[in-house]
């Protein structure tokens, strides 16, 4: 019988996927293919959800098969991630308009996302009081006990160290070790080491320019070789997300969603609140801020059924470049960069929020200014080398709660809805980088606002 039910459950996602792949024959534009995947995902997965149960066997005999599609859409992106990372930041120092304005264009990129991480650090910290959370009022499970024990395991020589010395370790010693993500801060190992070459490319620009040239060439070729594979992985997105976002309903804890209601709550409230602010920084640079969640909307939603910023990055840049009017130049690095630096969600809203919810617990005030500023500096410094990729907040929490000398074991206690809060902020960590590149490419004056402002319907989608 569960042999039978397995086939089926399998035969609907592939009837689904046979949908999206009609709607591909007809034309239909790339946009609605997304957005119906979505939908036909959440869908499907609140039918099994509710058929099955979570602990149900059926159940957990179908995901690995969902997987297939799901995940296998994810690794597929993060295949091209470091790739494109390195030849993004390297080819970037080619463009001759980035050259003239580098310092003020590189400057303006960290900047807003360093300042937005703060910003979001001081709303994590603002909801968390107006909500009244405090870690003493979650109920710690097995699950949440056995997650505090793999935190304090993997925080092992990292919470015992010097913040200095984890700054230190951003640093590529190896960078082809970093090529294979090998470490926690691999991704911004890989985007400083393609930076010192492009310096080293600059400076060869002044002194030899034949080789300069070829050099230039060279990048250039890659960079067309890697975009390549990037739009092919990206023809897949409407099936991943339907897989992805099928698997998540049907195995979410609803009862624990329910329990922990309050926290969801006020996660999402800080992450709505933020994303608020994205929009007030794009109207404030003389855009219309509605037009960019039109046109962002495919990039977020990604975001936040994947959880992967990594995953999100070919994707953000494609959007920046052929929809918003971004430069590649600047698109390339506010997408990399963003992977490392600055992510608003992971980096700022949350390890703020439970910096906050835990400090009364160790007889911390959380409301004593010295507690607040130190907080959120540290948040802002510890932003550098957050990976884009699932566990990146967990990470960051590390960092932060070991700076303020405050129990890590604890960051284990939200596991229970950690995928539900996850989506969004992953979702905001993605619209941070994207408002980065198109504020700096306004403020730059390099922003081609008739592509900006033209109708989306009118751009053809390159996947």
């Amino acid at each position: 019988m569960n042999t039978l039910l397995l086939i089926l459950n399998i035969a609907g996602l592939l009837l689904l996927v046979g949908i999206l792949y009609s709607m591909h024959r007809k034309k239909i534009s790339f946009s609605k293919r997304v957005f119906t995947g979505l939908g036909l995902g959440i869908a499907y997965g609140l039918i099994l959800h509710f058929a099955y149960g979570t602990d149900s066997t059926v159940l957990q005999e179908s995901m690995p098969w969902f997987n297939l599609i799901g995940t296998g859409y994810v690794k597929l992106l993060q295949m091209i991630v470091m790739p494109l990372v390195f030849i993004s930041i390297l080819g970037a120092f080619t463009k001759i308009t980035i050259g003239k304005n580098f310092g003020k264009m590189a400057g303006l990129i960290l900047g807003l996302l360093i300042g937005t991480t703060a910003i979001a650090a001081v709303i994590g910290i603002s909801v968390t009081l107006l909500f009244g959370l405090d870690a003493k009022e979650i109920v710690q499970g097995e699950a949440e006990l056995a997650r505090g024990v793999s935190i304090e395991e993997r925080s092992e020589g990292v919470a015992d160290r010097p913040l200095p010395d984890q700054l230190i370790d951003l640093l590529p010693a190896n960078p082809f070790l970093d090529f294979t993500g090998a470490r926690p801060t691999s991704t911004i190992g890989v985007v400083i080491f393609a930076a010192f070459l492009g310096f080293a490319y600059l400076t060869l620009t002044r002194r030899d320019e034949k080789n300069a040239a070829t050099v230039k060439k060279g990048i250039d070729a890659i960079y067309s070789l890697i975009m390549g594979v990037v739009k092919i992985v990206l023809r897949l997105t409407p099936y991943g997300i339907l897989a992805i976002i099928a698997t998540t309903v049907a195995t979410s804890d609803f009862a624990a969603i329910y329990s922990l209601g309050k926290f969801v709550l006020a996660s999402y409230v800080a992450i709505l609140i933020m994303f608020g602010i994205h929009l007030i920084i794009i109207t404030l640079s003389g855009l219309n801020p509605i037009t960019y969640v039109k046109k962002a909307g495919e990039v977020l939603i990604f975001a936040f059924s994947s959880r992967s910023s990594a995953g999100a990055l070919p994707l953000n840049i494609d959007t920046q470049t052929n929809r918003l009017g971004v430069p590649d130049g600047i698109a390339n690095f506010a997408g990399s960069f963003g992977l490392s630096i600055g992510q608003n969600g992971c980096a700022g809203i949350y390890p703020a929020m439970l910096a906050v919810m835990i400090a009364p617990s160790v007889g911390q005030n959380p409301l004593e200014p010295t507690f607040l500023v130190t907080l959120i500096a540290i948040v802002a410094i510890s932003s550098f080398g957050v990976a884009g990729v699932g566990g990146g907040a967990t990470f960051a929490a590390i960092l932060v709660l070991s700076a303020l000398d405050l129990p890590i074991v604890l960051a284990g206690l939200l596991i229970s809805v950690e995928p539900l809060i996850d989506m969004g902020r992953t979702a905001l960590n993605v619209s941070g980088s994207m408002t980065a590149g198109v504020t700096t490419a306004r403020v730059t004056g390099e922003l081609d606002k008739d592509m900006y402002n033209a109708p989306l319907d009118k751009q053809t989608a390159e996947v």
